[in-house]
């Protein structure tokens, strides 16, 4: 246990620890075109499609969370938002999808891109081999980065909200229900993180670091699929 003097860690440690990484993050030239509408349709379509497949791995990751859960609030917990997952969020994804022109056949069939493979292969690795507070760092700059990239889209005077394409992934991920998820999950962490040494906050920074830079190259992707095409 760490001594009573021991530095009280939370979320916003981790952030401003790799500040910089971060703010590439949150403010990648993706988010910025998607906002601005200057992102080519081809490319958001590549996109969503890798999504779908991260969106498997994630639920995988939860499921992964359920089997790491040290007590019954835990276990019910990480089950719920596999549930939400796997009820819900990936039929809403396959009927976004869908009026993008992508089928579900075509998401089921689809081959993942190395960056897909990377980001989530780190993140169930993180899971395996450590315990469910690595696994929910290594999930955090997903559920907290976009919740963060949506709410800031929508306050910046630059996004173009009328007849922009994108809107609705906007507003969906600056919507109440993800920003709920993802207060829910801040909690979580800054209660987590609280607790921890300084020498297991250094471990858990590397994991945030390396997942939030998984996170920009999943961004990337997207562009160089219209650029090498």
């Amino acid at each position: 246990m760490p001594s009573s003097d021991s530095p009280h860690y939370t979320l916003a440690d981790l952030t401003q620890r790799h500040e910089a990484i971060w703010q590439t993050y949150i403010d990648h030239e993706f988010v910025r075109r998607l906002a601005d509408t200057s992102l080519p349709e081809s490319c958001f379509r590549h996109y969503l499609q890798q999504d779908y497949r991260f969106l498997i791995h994630f639920a995988r990751a939860w499921g992964l969370a359920v089997y790491k859960s040290p007590d019954l609030f835990e276990l019910r917990r990480a089950f719920e938002a596999l549930k939400a997952i796997v009820d819900t969020e990936l039929d809403l994804h396959v009927g976004f999808c869908r009026q993008w022109g992508i089928s579900e056949r075509e998401l089921a069939e689809l081959e993942e891109e190395r960056e897909t493979l990377a980001y989530t292969r780190f993140v169930l690795d993180c899971g395996h081999r450590g315990d469910l507070l690595d696994l929910h760092v290594a999930l955090a700059p997903c559920l907290i980065g976009y919740g963060e990239i949506a709410t800031r889209l929508l306050e910046q005077p630059t996004t173009v909200l009328e007849h922009n394409p994108y809107r609705e992934w906007i507003e969906m991920y600056a919507g109440e229900d993800f920003q709920s998820a993802m207060r829910d999950e801040i909690e979580w962490l800054d209660r987590a993180l609280s607790d921890v040494s300084t020498e297991r906050f250094e471990q858990l920074a590397a994991i945030f670091r390396d997942a939030t830079r998984l996170e920009i190259d999943f961004w990337q992707m997207g562009l160089n699929a219209v650029r090498s095409s």
